[in-house]
């Protein structure tokens, strides 16, 4: 029985990766196969250009075995992040998944449950949460798409380089999630389970808000071996693949 769900996040996926993207492909056809639902959390993708883009060899590839697992009747639910933000309806549909809003509320087994990309809880990193604002502006996004497609790609492997460059000047605490940002998210939800990627530090918290006990899952990411989190009745435990 199917009474499970499986969480991902930041799985990076590229052409220049190829072990991972095998890894995917098998738990594609073994892990995920048996869950209700499988939730991506956002960085599906190393970087995403437009859902124009959509037929390129490599990302028809991942749409194909993303559509095959819907096939075998497990409901898929894709979240934007902040390398594919421009994730859109196109490539949800042929992958047989649907669009979550970040965040978004679950009721999961029994258990309120917000899912959340997470990188809006680190408000601590001030020019990334800039940065953010600019990337999801509509107005901006409508500029970028109107763009070839080579130059879009031109555009973002440039923004990688800078983001990376800007990471080495950044302490660990600045790109971690800010405390007052979580329990202001937990409290306004009404004190939820949350599950999150981003980080790229997998670990389960319990945080205390308002006298409510709150369990805080944090997913890995993918870049040296695959990881989820599985959740059901009893509660959520954390596979590494």
């Amino acid at each position: 029985m199917k009474m499970h769900s499986i969480f991902v996040s930041d799985l990076h996926l590229s052409p220049e990766r190829p072990r991972i993207v095998q890894t995917f492909f098998g738990f594609l056809t073994g892990t995920a196969v048996h869950a209700e639902h499988l939730y991506i959390l956002g960085d599906l993708f190393e970087y995403w250009v437009g859902d124009d883009d959509r037929d390129e060899p490599f990302n028809a590839s991942i749409a194909a075995a993303l559509a095959a697992l819907a096939g075998r009747g497990v409901a898929l639910h894709l979240m934007q992040g902040n390398r594919d933000v421009l994730l859109g309806q196109e490539f949800a549909r042929r992958c047989g998944a649907d669009i979550l809003a970040d965040p978004t509320l679950l009721h999961l087994y029994g258990t309120k449950t917000l899912v959340m990309h997470g990188d809006t809880l680190c408000t601590d990193d001030v020019d990334y949460q800039k940065f953010r604002a600019y990337a999801h502006d509509p107005i901006e996004q409508r500029r970028f798409l109107g763009q070839p497609l080579a130059e879009r790609r031109k555009q973002i492997l440039g923004l990688r380089a800078q983001s990376e460059a800007a990471k080495e000047l950044k302490t660990a605490e600045i790109m971690d999630v800010a405390p007052a940002a979580v329990e202001d998210v937990l409290r306004a939800h009404g004190y939820p389970r949350l599950i999150h990627g981003h980080t790229h530090r997998p670990a389960r918290h319990v945080h205390v808000v308002d006298g409510h006990e709150c369990e805080r899952w944090v997913l890995p990411d993918w870049y040296e071996q695959g990881g989820c989190l599985r959740c059901d009745a009893s509660g959520c435990a954390a596979l590494t693949l």
